[in-house]
């Protein structure tokens, strides 16, 4: 069974976040072997300056690196990422598979992610143009990825 995490920067508060999260982790059990690893977010003034940001960026990097599985498939989740249909995304998902890799995904803090993570990553990913809470974008993660595997077993929950 393939290995896939998610390391998330900030903690899940809201018991509805949660509620949904917990739903596709279920879901997902009998596809994937699934981690989620919260990272803090580094603690910033309330107006950051750029320098600061980056700063703050850099050392986020540190922490999210240490937690990356050697031989996994990474996919920085990031605005300026390649947007996937849900069938190419299962077809990643796919690949992953067939090539016997894990997948980790990696979700930034509300000012993204550092280069060097995004240099890092096999696949930089955006799902949309649009701006969305961290904490939303975790549960559309996770109802995506069950999405793809349902995908690739043929299922009709895609229709």
């Amino acid at each position: 069974m393939i290995k896939v995490n998610i390391i998330a920067l900030g903690k899940l508060k809201e018991k509805y976040f949660t509620a949904a999260c917990d739903e596709y982790i279920k879901r997902l059990k009998g596809y994937c072997k699934l981690e989620i690893t919260e990272i803090e977010p580094v603690k910033l003034s309330d107006k950051p300056s750029q320098g600061e940001i980056e700063k703050a960026l850099e050392r986020e990097a540190r922490l999210i690196a240490a937690k990356i599985p050697q031989g996994s498939t990474v996919f920085a989740m990031c605005i300026e990422g390649k947007q996937l249909s849900s069938e190419a995304f299962a077809e990643k998902i796919g690949n992953a598979c067939n090539m016997g890799k894990g997948m980790t995904f990696i979700i930034g803090s509300s000012y993204g992610l550092s280069e060097e993570i995004k240099k890092r990553a096999d696949i930089k990913m955006s799902v949309s143009s649009m701006t969305f809470p961290h904490k939303l974008f975790r549960v559309m993660l996770l109802e995506q990825l069950y999405r793809g595997f349902k995908i690739n077993e043929g299922s009709a929950y895609h229709k």
